[in-house]
């Protein structure tokens, strides 16, 4: 089931795709949403992560990027309100 879970996000495909082999998938994903509520897949995590630490296979190095990435105004999908009315775009006869 775990495995069935783990293959559904590495491949980023949906549910009703997994695999026969890991069972239904009605099955994989009703556990993987107890699980994530419960809080059993924070303990999970945090047994692994504080194993690998005792073992000394985690490098605590940090790195962080300032990076700023802005998007043009119009790049939303959400409509704006001026608060003004509408104009036309088209010219009138006779102006330039």
């Amino acid at each position: 089931m775990v495995e069935g879970i783990v293959w559904r996000f590495r491949t980023g495909s949906p549910w009703r795709d997994l695999p026969a082999e890991f069972g239904p998938w009605q099955t994989a994903w009703k556990r993987h949403r107890r699980f994530s509520g419960d809080g059993t897949w924070d303990r999970i995590y945090a047994e692994i992560l504080a194993d690998a630490d005792s073992a000394g296979q985690i490098d605590w190095a940090l790195s962080v990027d300032s990076t700023i990435n802005r998007a043009h105004q119009h790049a939303t999908n959400l409509p704006r309100s001026t608060g003004g009315l509408v104009e036309l775009q088209e010219s009138e006869p006779g102006t330039v």
